[in-house]
């Protein structure tokens, strides 16, 4: 019993750090409808699997022990390891603090170790207190040393942006794969009201500067929106379910309950004969996965296009389709920059891309062109050509242009699969026969009777079997069939996928 005062003394250290930052405090992040650090721990994390590491870091003796403003430690999510950390607000409002921190030590754990990682931010960044106990002014310095840019080529990383959250943590929510916020008890920002009345006289509230609604919906800096903090673990563990441990390993297969040799009769009526009617391609995607199961991802932002994780027979799949019900499918910015983020997701994790195509093309018209979406596009485009993993490109309408070229590429088998409704060019016909005509047009008796019979005249070219015929596109089937093929050849680009496993470099400069 030699150290039993000690291990006594460790025990109430360790009471004291469960207690955070005291229960007037604890209280007050309750009463802002937000868990404490420990609470979001505790329910995302298989029950029982937290190891806690520093528990006992922080300042003070006795009752006057204060912890750190950081927990994290090690844990499981469905039996799988990660990492899991985050700042505690009712300890200084999660401010960070000079000298070796706890999350630094967490990201060393993940790094190290070569698990998937999960940062709950819920930290106002730097303390102008720090001055003061430091005595001198320093220049700005990254505190990690990199640490989350190097995880980012190795490890799964999943940021949650958990309340007001600025500053350093607000950086490091972005230094993510994805990221996940709730919709009325968060915040993200450079800086705070305080800050930015300061600086530029403005005086705006935190909803205002950083709600799910401007960095979800409007800026798209967060992927996806929860109903509330619960809901974010939710999506948290899911997404986790895609994710192999790290880029040694392939994604994990769960056996299907689905059938591979599934077709869906109403797949055959989809898309509609009326060119011009949109129709619900999410519908489309669910009747081709597994189950009818997808995790959409940053599903308010870049809505002409729909990015998800999928299962094809258990084997995880990127999924990515235009979106006829915004901008007719044409690709914008956002859609472009959403495109970029998701393709280097599945590259860097050897997760397979299906692209279903109805695009016209890149948006046009002087909005477009303000917001640079040729260059967000050829972006898109430069990225297509840099990843390694399987693409399969399914032209289910248009392919048209440049911007329906960012759905496949030409230095690898093509894999390019049409259905009978599939139509594609280098312009679409409409404005096409404008451009080209032009003089024949205007110089005819009747304007309009000449652009339709052009247009007709070249409208019959427009039938994908034409191309087929001349060996244009690899195969042409019946809708229903699109599951069974899919499933067919990504099983066969299988083995290839293990010969490249690893840390992945990327060419060049994006444009």
């Amino acid at each position: 019993m030699a150290w039993l005062d000690d291990v006594e003394e460790i025990e109430r250290r360790r009471a004291r750090a469960l207690a955070l930052g005291g229960a007037e405090r604890v209280q007050r992040q309750h009463d802002a409808g937000r868990l404490t650090i420990r609470e979001r721990i505790d329910a995302l994390l298989d029950p029982g699997s937290f190891v806690e590491m520093g528990a006992l870091a922080g300042e003070g003796d006795g009752e006057k022990f204060l912890p750190a403003g950081y927990v994290g430690g090690l844990g499981r999510i469905d039996g799988r390891d990660i990492v899991v950390g985050g700042e505690d607000f009712t300890v200084r409002g999660g401010s960070e603090r000079d000298g070796r921190t706890k999350d630094r030590m967490i990201l060393e754990i993940a790094n190290e170790f070569k698990v998937p990682t999960v940062l709950l931010h819920d930290g106002a960044g730097g303390n102008i207190e720090n001055t003061l106990r430091r005595g001198y002014m320093q220049i700005p310095t990254w505190s990690n040393d990199g640490l989350e840019v190097d995880l980012l080529a190795t490890v799964p990383v999943v940021a949650g942006v958990m309340g007001s959250v600025a500053g350093g943590p607000a950086t490091r929510a972005m230094l993510s794969h994805w990221s996940v916020m709730p919709k009325k008890s968060a915040q993200l920002f450079i800086a705070g009201p305080p800050v930015v009345k300061r600086a530029i006289g403005l005086d705006v509230t935190k909803d205002e500067l950083g709600s799910s609604e401007m960095q979800v919906h409007a800026s798209g800096a967060v992927d996806n929106e929860g109903e509330d903090e619960y809901d974010c673990f939710r999506q948290m563990r899911e997404f986790l379910s895609y994710m192999p441990r790290n880029v040694w390993e392939l994604p994990p297969h769960r056996e299907p309950n689905d059938r591979p040799d599934r077709k869906e009769e109403a797949l055959l009526s989809i898309v509609p004969k009326n060119r011009r009617q949109p129709y619900d391609m999410k519908s489309l995607i669910m009747m081709v996965v597994d189950d009818g199961i997808m995790f959409e991802i940053r599903p308010h932002h870049g809505r002409c296009l729909i990015t998800a994780l999928a299962r094809l027979n258990g084997h995880v799949v990127g999924i990515m389709a235009n979106n006829p019900m915004v901008n007719g499918g044409a690709l914008d910015g956002p859609g472009a920059d959403k495109q970029v983020h998701f393709m280097e997701l599945c590259d860097q994790f050897r997760i397979p891309i299906v692209y279903f195509v109805d695009c016209p093309g890149f948006l046009v018209g002087p909005d477009a062109e303000r917001s640079g979406a040729l260059r967000r596009g050829m972006r898109a485009f430069w990225t297509t050509f840099s990843i390694t993993v399987p693409l399969i490109q399914i032209i289910v309408r248009r392919c048209y242009g440049v911007g329906s070229v960012t759905s496949s590429r030409t230095d690898h088998l093509k894999l390019r699969i049409a259905w009978p409704s599939g139509e594609f060019g280098g312009i679409p016909i409409e404005g096409g026969v404008d451009a080209a005509f032009r003089r024949i047009i205007e110089s005819a008796p009747d304007p309009v009777a000449k652009r339709v019979e052009i247009e007709e005249r070249i409208g019959r070219l427009r039938s994908p079997l034409l191309a087929a015929e001349a060996f244009g596109v690899e195969n042409i089937i019946d809708p229903r069939e699109t599951r069974p093929l899919v499933i067919r050849l990504l099983e066969m680009a299988q083995q290839k996928r293990g010969y490249s496993l690893g840390i992945k470099s990327r060419p060049g400069v994006r444009p």
